[in-house]
């Protein structure tokens, strides 16, 4: 999710364990514990690819953050000496504020490895955009309150009632997910199909997207509306470029990426004569957010090239009357956003 959500959530933890005890110090503890998993940003990785991949790997393991846990809690102690005697509170603090951070991330499409160094699967459930007001918003009213009012008991119950919203509309985005698959997979032609997977499109649980590979060279790209007419999703037909990547088979980025993406990815030829390969999850077509440069068509070979990421994830004005279009069923073209 992004820094915002996780600071607000961290600190909604933070005053739901301590607030009553501490004040203002268990929010402003929580939310920067909210924020340190994704200090990882900072590390030099060796290039993009690796950066986009080993991103939510360590940093946000269990056993990482439970080990980290009495290091902090003794600095809050050591920093705020008066309140040594809720030493046991200042770590259930600290845990729960560094662990709900990547188990909210694993409920986003990314893929966060939280059980390292034991495995390195990437945990992505996909039911919530990186971004939605509907979960951040209660919570920055609810903390806002609880900094705000110390008095009595109003700005702890106003940061509560705010966790409690954020939560159950978490739980309620699993429950669209599981009604949004078997909406899929009714859609869905039998045939060819090898994966599927939903994703929610940004800022919203209303407007789905599947993305469906195939073995035929190419992947079926479709959008659902839970307010549409029409109970299915309306698709379109893609290449998937899955042929100006075999040259490449073997080299470390490409390979990462497609075990990263767990096979949802595409490859680009751009008139330049680069070679570029995208994550189909995350992004419209074909504004990905996680798109990189593998290699040059040199003559009629394929070499590999320095990775870099391209900055597409630049949606073109008037993406979001196009989505908001979409959402409401009133789009000329349902079965894509951009690239129709």
């Amino acid at each position: 999710m992004d820094t915002v959500t996780q600071v607000a959530l961290g600190a909604a933890v933070g005053e739901a364990v301590l607030g009553r005890k501490v004040g203002r110090r268990a929010p402003v503890w929580g939310g920067l514990c909210g924020l340190a998993p994704d200090l990882d940003v900072f590390w030099p990785y060796a290039d993009p690819m690796a950066a986009f991949t080993w991103h939510r790997t360590y940093s946000h393991a269990f056993l990482v953050l439970a080990l980290a846990t009495p290091v902090i809690a003794w600095a809050a102690t050591r920093i705020h000496p008066a309140t040594r005697p809720h030493w046991r509170g200042w770590l259930v603090l600290v845990f729960l504020a560094l662990v709900t951070h990547p188990i909210l991330d694993c409920f986003t499409v990314y893929g966060t490895q939280v059980l390292m160094p034991f495995s390195d699967l990437p945990v992505g459930w996909a039911t919530i955009f990186i971004i939605d007001p509907v979960f951040t918003v209660p919570l920055i009213i609810g903390v806002t309150g609880a900094l705000a009012v110390r008095r009595g008991d109003l700005g702890h119950r106003l940061s509560n009632a705010g966790l409690a919203v954020a939560v159950a509309w978490l739980a309620c985005t699993v429950a669209i997910k599981a009604h949004v698959d078997r909406v899929a997979e009714e859609s869905l032609p039998v045939a060819g199909t090898t994966r599927w997977l939903t994703v929610p499109t940004p800022f919203n649980a209303v407007l789905w997207r599947v993305v469906a590979m195939t073995s035929e060279g190419h992947f079926l790209e479709g959008y659902y509306s839970l307010i549409d007419a029409q109970r299915r999703f309306s698709f379109v037909s893609r290449p998937d470029g899955h042929e100006l990547l075999e040259r490449l088979r073997g080299e470390a980025p490409v390979e990462r990426l497609i075990w990263f993406s767990r096979g949802f990815f595409a490859g680009r030829e751009r008139e330049s004569g680069e070679i570029a390969i995208s994550d189909l999850r995350m992004g419209l077509e074909e504004r990905y957010a996680f798109s990189f440069v593998v290699g040059r068509r040199e003559e009629q070979a394929v070499e590999p090239a320095p990775v870099r990421q391209e900055p597409e994830f630049d949606y073109p004005p008037g993406w979001g009357e196009q989505l908001w279009e979409r959402i409401v069923g009133r789009s000329s073209h349902p079965g894509c956003i951009l690239g129709c």
